[in-house]
């Protein structure tokens, strides 16, 4: 599943339970990290020029330009994980991979998808146990998490767009399916009836509010829209990210302590990241910085793709409108 723009935004809501100290040790404790600019190093592209903040201004927070690497794990790991996936397939994959660009001041944002059937070079990665994986040529671009994980997507993704990734997000099925439940459900409107074996759902074509369990559902849904490709699923996980945000703004948490630590928890509980949001004061000191961002100001886009010529069921990126793309994001 994926993880959403909306995901950082509700980090600013555990600040009023962080006070208890067993709260916010249990939060701290809840998120697991990978040290992802160690095992890159500096061969990487250059980090954005960002314009300080002047010792005058009436806050502290970062206010630059951030590009996050957002990744939805399909782990079948733990019964609920299985249960939600469908299916005992080993291992995980990343079914999807959005660049969460946020524009300096943030308070507007670019969510770009990238296909996950999108042919790729994937470049030599090092491995957490040593050595390295080969270099390969035309593979799918979700093969780069199955085989080197949140170190290989990166530098993957950096190789595909020449964009430094300041950050790492990652959710898995049940994580997700319990942030929304925690926010009370999502509404979304779909525009075509939805019938997928795969992923269970049955929608007719209207506006629904949606569980936990119906939102993955929605997002995992392919093969009963459109022509079954993974680009008319990402259609549906565009809207979630919008339906998300639009749900943490009017959830009003922080007049519902009970609702707040349910969200803080599911949230921390469900997130693996880069070190650098690897503790919930760095992660409360991002949403707190995103605070004025909401769905209205936030577009989300599909990296531009066409046709590979050695597999029509697979796509490659578009140039030079995937490059353009890349260049916006700098």
């Amino acid at each position: 599943m994926f993880k959403v723009a909306g995901i950082a935004l509700s980090c600013v809501l555990v600040a009023s339970v962080a006070g208890a100290a067993w709260v916010y040790w249990h939060l701290n404790h809840n998120i697991k990290s990978v040290d992802i600019d160690s095992a890159l190093g500096d061969n990487r592209p250059a980090r954005a020029v960002t314009t300080p903040t002047g010792p005058e201004s009436a806050t502290p927070l970062p206010s630059g330009a951030l590009n996050i690497l957002v990744l939805g794990s399909d782990s079948r790991s733990g019964k609920r994980n299985k249960a939600l996936g469908g299916g005992s397939s080993e291992g995980a994959r990343s079914d999807t991979a959005m660049i969460i660009h946020v524009d300096e001041g943030r308070s507007e944002a670019t969510v770009v998808s990238i296909p996950r059937d999108t042919l790729v070079t994937r470049p030599s990665c090092p491995l957490e146990s040593g050595g390295s994986t080969a270099e390969a040529y035309g593979v799918m671009f979700n093969s780069a998490y199955s085989v080197g994980g949140p170190v290989c997507a990166v530098k993957t993704v950096e190789t595909l767009t020449n964009v430094r990734m300041d950050h790492y997000i990652e959710i898995d099925f049940a994580g997700f399916a319990d942030l929304v439940d925690a926010l009370g459900g999502v509404t979304v409107t779909t525009d075509d009836d939805i019938s997928d074996e795969d992923s269970h759902l049955e929608l007719e074509a209207g506006t629904h509010h949606l569980d936990g369990a119906d939102a993955l559902a929605l997002a995992r849904t392919r093969h009963g829209i459109g022509d079954g490709s993974d680009l008319g699923r990402i259609g549906l996980q565009q809207k979630l990210v919008k339906a998300l945000l639009d749900q943490v703004s009017s959830s009003n948490l922080l007049t519902n302590p009970t609702r707040l630590y349910s969200v803080a928890d599911a949230l921390t509980g469900s997130l693996t990241t880069d070190t650098g949001l690897n503790s919930l004061t760095e992660l409360m000191g991002l949403g707190q910085s995103l605070k004025s961002l909401s769905s209205t100001y936030t577009e989300t886009v599909t990296m531009p793709v066409v046709p590979a010529p050695s597999n029509p069921n697979r796509v490659v990126a578009e140039e030079p409108e995937a490059g353009k793309l890349w260049e916006s994001l700098k």
